[in-house]
């Protein structure tokens, strides 16, 4: 699911972020359940609704969600834009992870800066009351000085698991990826 996404390339009926979804679900199910908002342009989502005159609402989310889980036994949702970016004046991200009640993912890019943005995303996180349940090292920037050496840090430094290492065109980084990645995501926290 991808409750919001914002950005259709022209000539296309979604987003591609949508569309790859879609692809990687084992379940048949609405479009306006797995995507409940969509907008054209590839601006924040506050921006993007307010272009078009239309309100994020959590709780349209929170039923679409859940007629996504009465179908799967899983259901991966995945944000847009950052934990913080918002929705509308009151809302971000990470409300939609605390209205559904799920543990939350990081996704790092690794790159410049990325400590930083990481250990404040798991502060936020933490702030809101949510499990950080892991992370993911997206290595984005394949020409990034000692990107080993900052991956390392975050998995000294954030209180949660890393998950995945993962290199530029799929080639195999130097970490493998941790197992068990579903159970991470599904069990209660400890």
């Amino acid at each position: 699911m991808k409750p919001v996404a914002a950005g259709i390339e022209p000539g296309r009926s979604r987003n591609a972020d949508v569309d790859a979804l879609v692809a990687a679900g084992s379940v048949a199910a609405p479009l306006a359940d797995v995507n409940p908002y969509a907008f054209d342009a590839p601006i924040a989502p506050h921006l993007a609704a307010a272009r078009s005159g239309t309100v994020i609402d959590l709780e349209r989310i929170a039923a679409a969600y859940g007629r996504l889980a009465a179908r799967a036994d899983a259901v991966v949702v995945e944000g847009a834009g950052g934990a913080l970016v918002p929705l509308s004046r009151r809302s971000d991200m990470l409300d939609i992870a605390a209205r559904l009640g799920l543990p939350v993912l990081l996704v790092v890019g690794v790159r410049l800066g990325c400590l930083n943005h990481a250990l404040l995303t798991a502060l936020a996180i933490d702030g809101r009351g949510l499990r950080l349940a892991g992370w993911v090292a997206n290595r984005i920037d394949p020409s990034m000085a000692d990107g080993e050496a900052s991956v390392d840090t975050l998995a000294r430094s954030l209180p949660a698991p890393l998950i995945a290492d993962l290199s530029w065109h799929g080639a195999a980084s130097e970490a493998p990826p941790i197992r068990g990645a579903f159970r991470l995501l599904s069990d209660p926290p400890r």
